[in-house]
């Protein structure tokens, strides 16, 4: 078994229906945080608004759970700093570290293609003001296939690696950042995303419900919120899309 940090357990199944699903299951149950589940393969593996994922043999497929004494209001920063522990994990074996980037609000790329998906979710605690009661992040990495997408071009990472290897790496960048969040707050999380994103005013359009905008990347809000300059002001989307498609072809 791979070496973790303390207080980690991390499970190993050949195959599972979705370990987002299994994990949410043990969250319910008050399973204490630092659990890990990895599926070597999944049969129902999902992604963002619902969206199946393709889960071929060879990937990583990984779900982790965390109880932060943050209030709800925090809940949008967690998924951000996920990506900041992926990206960390993925650039000290790659042969161009530069060419990963992090997409808003929940994906890696490598030159422009999906390498990797985070699908964050959580629930509160019966409390006034509302915290966090648990945060679980589902975590799926092209690590030896880069299954083909509809909307999107897909690679693998340049690291050979197994899931278990590479998760076990994951953990421990995870368990580093929640730990800078519990004692700096959201702000170096902040940072170190901003320094893999967009680049200032880079040409992006977001998808934000029904409506597409289009503006220029303005980065992060404190509470992970995108910032998007546009020609009638500066807007703070909360929940939404980066889209891949050319903002020339975006409307609204």
């Amino acid at each position: 078994m791979p070496h973790l940090p303390p207080g980690w357990r991390l499970e190993v199944h050949d195959a599972l229906p979705s370990t987002a699903t299994l994990l949410r299951s043990r969250a319910e149950a008050g399973e204490a945080a630092g659990l890990a589940i990895l599926a070597r393969r999944q049969t129902e593996g999902r992604g963002r608004s619902g969206r199946g994922w393709t889960s071929p043999a060879g990937n990583l497929y990984l779900s982790v759970l965390l109880r932060p004494a943050t209030p709800a209001r925090c809940s949008g920063q967690w998924g951000l700093l996920a990506g900041v522990a992926l990206a960390e994990t993925a650039a000290p074996r790659d042969p161009e570290p530069g060419a990963l980037r992090l997409k808003w609000p929940n994906d890696l790329l490598r030159h422009g293609a999906k390498v990797a998906g985070i699908l964050t979710e959580g629930a509160l605690a019966p409390d006034a003001p509302p915290r966090m009661a648990w945060v679980a992040f589902g975590i799926g990495v092209n690590i030896a296939v880069a299954p083909s997408l509809p909307d999107r071009p897909t690679a693998t990472l340049a690291v050979a690696e197994t899931p278990e290897g590479f998760a076990a790496r994951l953990i421990a960048r995870i368990d580093h950042w929640a730990r800078v969040q519990e004692e700096g707050g959201f702000a170096p999380i902040r940072a170190a995303w901003e320094a893999r994103g967009p680049a200032a005013g880079q040409a992006i359009a977001v998808r934000d419900g029904a409506a597409t905008l289009t503006g220029r990347f303005a980065g992060l809000a404190p509470d992970g919120g995108l910032l998007l300059d546009t020609d009638g002001g500066r807007r703070h989307i909360l929940a939404g899309e980066v889209l891949d498609r050319p903002l020339a072809q975006t409307t609204g």
